[in-house]
């Protein structure tokens, strides 16, 4: 295969263009993959036996933890992929393989008429979602970061944060308006849940038309190394020191993500009594307030240094998790939840919003997709997309402070890896 051909330096206007497209279509394929845990307060009873409310949760958040199980194999292919034949392509594929999942959840029958054939179509959708959305994070790091200036790595990279919260608050959005204007409860459970699949499906196929226009980046393009090298597991290996630290530092931030941006719906009306519409309502204002301070935390750390951010994160997180999610789990009042949940977002902003451009920095070109995607994916699968089963399973066997434990367990690894670490920003591989 021939090596492509370098061309010349991207203007702003093209370099924001660029990063707009790969946003908007990072926001429609996160919007899918939200869907099921937005849903789920709904379609539970229609894939399980109607009789424990707490285990048809369990057995939907079994089935949410399966579909992260998945991400590692996703970011291993799509990241060899991009590494192989561009960034843009490997986007392209990772939308399509999203909208497959999603039409699949939309039209597949409910427990009562096809018994367990039901959950396990269900199972079905959310692996092939997995593999989607494990090459999807990846890569669009990894294209946010190289399509960056380099005083504004942080500032761009933050948008893939910001775009994976606009789809979960599309997401939300679309529920409140079934919940509020459109459908009762009753209609919801029954057939209306399977209204945002379908519309997830459409707008998926919508990204790939989105995506033929982004522009390839510069590093992709001026790359030199042989094909056969690029994307290998054999050459990523050789960077067990960053695969190490890029598991580390992703311990803490996605169970303290997956906590308090999904798991959070459920835990507001299973633990602490809310109705799912002002439960709804909290994490839409929630949500908004996380996604807008991204790019301002972003810029932070461009200016006082990503190391020293992470760092900061973890201190805070460490000494507050345990008191929010206690009061949280006592309070009956709304504004009281909004406002905890609101600091603990605040809180984990400080890292998100840095996190893909912390990665992109540790490695080269020729293996930087698989390196971001495939420890990231592991350690969220593991630690992630695990989160929700194991509040559930705590809640369920009557010790659910146990998971508050657990999380400050998990960030203080985290806390103690940031402190070892070198400062990306200082020996970026971008630069070389």
């Amino acid at each position: 295969m021939n090596t492509p051909l370098a061309r010349p330096a991207l203007s702003v206007r093209q370099q924001f263009r660029s990063i707009l497209g790969g946003s908007i279509g990072n926001l429609i394929e996160w919007y899918d993959w939200y869907a099921y845990s937005v849903f789920s307060l709904y379609f539970a009873s229609a894939f399980f036996p109607k009789d424990n409310e707490t285990a048809q949760l369990l057995n939907t958040a079994g089935i949410f933890a399966i579909g992260f199980l998945m991400r590692p194999i996703g970011g291993w292919l799509m990241g060899r992929y991009a590494d192989r034949y561009g960034r843009k392509s490997a986007l392209t594929f990772s939308v399509l393989l999203m909208s497959a999942g999603s039409l699949l959840i939309a039209l597949v029958p409910g427990y009562d008429r096809i018994g367990l054939l039901a959950p396990l179509l269900l199972v079905v959708a959310r692996m092939i979602q997995g593999i989607s959305i494990g090459g999807e994070y990846g890569t669009a790091a990894t294209y946010l970061s190289e399509m960056a200036p380099r005083h504004l790595r942080g500032f761009y990279s933050s948008f893939q944060y910001v775009t994976t919260t606009m789809g979960q608050l599309v997401a939300l959005g679309i529920l409140m308006i079934l919940q509020r204007y459109a459908l009762t409860s009753e209609q919801l459970s029954d057939w209306g849940w399977r209204i945002p699949f379908g519309i997830g499906a459409v707008l998926a196929l919508s990204a790939i038309y989105l995506r033929r226009g982004l522009v390839e980046t510069q590093s992709f393009a001026q790359e030199t190394t042989q094909l056969e090298q690029r994307g290998s597991l054999k050459e990523l290996v050789k960077y067990a020191p960053e695969l190490r630290l890029v598991i580390g530092f992703t311990i803490g931030l996605t169970v303290s993500y997956y906590t308090f941006t999904t798991y959070m719906q459920k835990f507001l009306v299973n633990t602490a009594g809310f109705s799912k519409n002002d439960a709804t309502a909290i994490m839409v204002v929630t949500l908004i307030v996380f996604m807008l301070a991204q790019p301002i935390l972003g810029l932070l750390g461009d200016r006082i240094g990503r190391k020293r951010l992470m760092i900061l994160y973890g201190i805070l997180a460490v000494l507050t998790t345990y008191p929010i999610l206690t009061l949280l789990s006592q309070t009956q009042d709304r504004w009281t939840a909004t406002l905890l949940i609101m600091l603990a977002m605040l809180i984990l902003s400080m890292s998100t919003s840095i996190s893909a451009i912390i990665k992109a920095e540790l490695f080269p070109v020729h293996v930087r997709s698989l390196g971001v995607s495939f420890p990231y994916a592991l350690a969220v699968a593991l630690f992630g997309g695990t989160a929700e089963y194991i509040a559930l399973l705590f809640k369920d066997r009557g010790h659910a402070d146990w998971f508050y434990w657990y999380l400050t367990a998990c960030i203080a690894l985290s806390l103690w890896v940031s402190l070892r670490m070198r400062d990306t920003e200082k020996h970026s591989t971008l630069d070389r």
